[in-house]
């Protein structure tokens, strides 16, 4: 009878969490080589019709970013703007204007925010200066709370409204002071930019970084996590090897996609350390403090 009520209890919290929008991710993506001249600059892949993935060739850059471009009724909302020379202000404008013709509509404004202030994720801002119907969120503390409605960082979280699609914005400080997480309600995504990916997990301010990633944890205990997403993928396909930094073509990475699992592991991790930092090799990504105290 215990077993029972407990299965019957387990039931009732899967079918009051809200159903997500499905989507699929590419079998293998496309890194950078082995031979450039065939390479295209930027791979798109469609995950459903309103959320698409932009990576970045390594033989544009090494770094290889994500980028993501989400669609509401109101307003298109593009997470990052790559390394390098990137042209990414191109490639979302041919992409929204292929949108809008299958939509049968005219225009949607753009908002363009960032994972964080490194220049890996927003090099392509210039390209976007001045465009009409577009505007970019600096990757600032003040520019952020201001345009989410953060009304006490890091602790509080804001959100931003496309139209039918709410996504919420959790400060997550530690890898960079201006870092946030982004959670896409209608596909349950949580994009953790650098915080949380495939790879090295490079930690500057040790007691930040773990009080976001426990806020990380709070707020997806109660909300659906479909996948966890971040900007990079430096983790090979074999268990605790990564690429070495400055691999532009990597023929065997990790998906990108890691889970919520991962982000416990990374909490647990974080709090065996008893403030101590220290480079851990896990499974999928390595954790890899810069300093040990402070920013």
């Amino acid at each position: 009878m215990i077993r029972l009520s407990v299965l019957v209890c387990f039931a009732a919290l899967l079918s009051a969490q809200p159903a997500v929008e499905q989507g699929t991710f590419p079998s293998a993506w496309i890194t950078g080589g082995p031979n450039c001249m065939e390479v295209p600059d930027w791979q798109i892949h469609e995950y459903n019709p309103n959320l698409y993935i932009l990576r970045e060739s390594g033989c544009t850059h090494y770094e290889k970013p994500f980028l993501y471009l989400l669609f509401g009724s109101e307003k298109a909302l593009l997470i990052d703007t790559g390394a390098g020379a990137s042209d990414a202000a191109a490639v979302t404008r041919k992409l929204i204007a292929n949108w809008l013709a299958r939509e049968k509509r005219e225009r949607i404004p753009l908002l363009v925010v960032h994972t964080h202030a490194h220049g890996d994720h927003t090099a392509g801002d210039r390209g976007f200066a001045g465009e009409p119907g577009t505007t970019v969120v600096p990757a600032t503390v003040e520019a952020e709370s201001a345009a989410f409605g953060i009304a006490k960082w890091p602790e509080s979280i804001g959100a931003l409204d496309l139209g039918g699609r709410v996504v919420d914005v959790i400060p997550i400080p530690g890898h960079q002071a201006a870092h946030v997480a982004y959670y896409d309600r209608p596909t349950g995504i949580l994009h953790t930019g650098d915080h949380l990916y495939p790879g090295r997990l490079y930690v500057t301010d040790f007691e930040a970084y773990l009080a976001s990633t426990r806020r990380l944890v709070e707020f997806t205990a109660t909300r659906p996590v479909a996948h966890v997403v971040g900007c990079h993928i430096e983790q090979s396909d074999t268990p605790f090897v990564d690429y070495p930094i400055g691999t532009r073509y990597q023929p065997h990475e990790h998906p990108l996609a890691l889970s919520r699992g991962n982000l416990l592991e990374l909490q647990a991790a974080l709090e065996a350390m008893h403030g101590k930092p220290e480079r851990v090799y896990l499974r999928d990504f390595t954790i890899w403090p810069r300093v040990t105290h402070g920013q």
